[in-house]
């Protein structure tokens, strides 16, 4: 199987809403521990462990241990691939508000 470019890793591993709202937590918590992920999610700490393992693939998430525990923080640099690829169709929209702009005045001087 060839290798993910990354955008479709990061579209991948953001698709699935409980590793969606994992990489949230995590976001939120600046650093915080799989105990506490674990905690009040609903989510077994294995699979937490897997969405983190899938999250850390995609450059998502680091991880810093400390003595028994393991920290998890974001990557803000693993969101650069959907950034620039949302770039691209920020220019698309801009032209269009500036046309949609230009109709509203020409409608309503």
């Amino acid at each position: 199987m060839p290798e993910p470019t990354p955008i479709n890793a990061v579209l991948r591993t953001l698709a699935d809403p409980t590793r969606r709202a994992v990489f949230e937590r995590i976001v939120d918590a600046h650093e915080i521990t799989v105990a506490d992920l674990t905690r009040g999610s609903g989510v077994t700490q294995g699979a937490i462990s897997q969405h983190l393992r899938s999250l850390r693939q995609a450059g998502l998430v680091a991880e810093r241990p400390e003595g028994r525990h393991v920290y998890y923080r974001a990557e803000p640099q693993g969101l650069a691939p959907l950034v620039d690829w949302m770039s691209h169709y920020g220019v698309f929209w801009q032209d269009r508000f500036t046309q949609l702009r230009k109709l509203l005045k020409d409608i309503d001087p």
